[in-house]
């Protein structure tokens, strides 16, 4: 079983940076692609970034394009979302995510990903 350990979410004015981390624990010298997803309250959960299992084939939501960044440690299962010029609208619960088993289309789909974590909330204050 693999875990997910989300950390760095807070609470920030508009216009300011947070960096969130996710970290996976699972099958010895298994490196997974992973993602990053979002849910307001009362909203649908939202793709936000995806990254590949060595670092290539990043992909963003239209809502973040330009302002969040996602990155990985190289052959680690760290991934990091480094988010700038943070909106009102930005906040969320924020969910990291990772394929195993799933396919490599379709990564903006949250059921494309087999493992979740539990969550980090940003609250982005106007």
């Amino acid at each position: 079983q693999v875990q997910l350990v989300e950390s760095g979410g807070g609470l920030v004015q508009a216009g300011g940076s947070l960096r969130l981390s996710c970290t996976a624990s699972g099958r010895p010298g298994t490196t997974y692609a992973m993602g990053w997803f979002r849910q307001g309250q009362g909203l649908e959960r939202e793709f936000v970034a995806h990254i590949g299992w060595n670092g290539g084939n990043t992909l963003y939501g239209d809502s973040v394009k330009g302002r969040f960044t996602i990155s990985r440690e190289n052959g680690k299962n760290t991934v990091y979302l480094q988010m700038n010029s943070l909106k009102p609208e930005d906040t969320a619960v924020y969910y990291c995510a990772a394929i195993e088993y799933g396919p490599s289309t379709n990564l903006h789909r949250p059921n494309v990903y087999d493992y979740w974590g539990q969550g980090t909330q940003v609250t982005v204050s106007s």
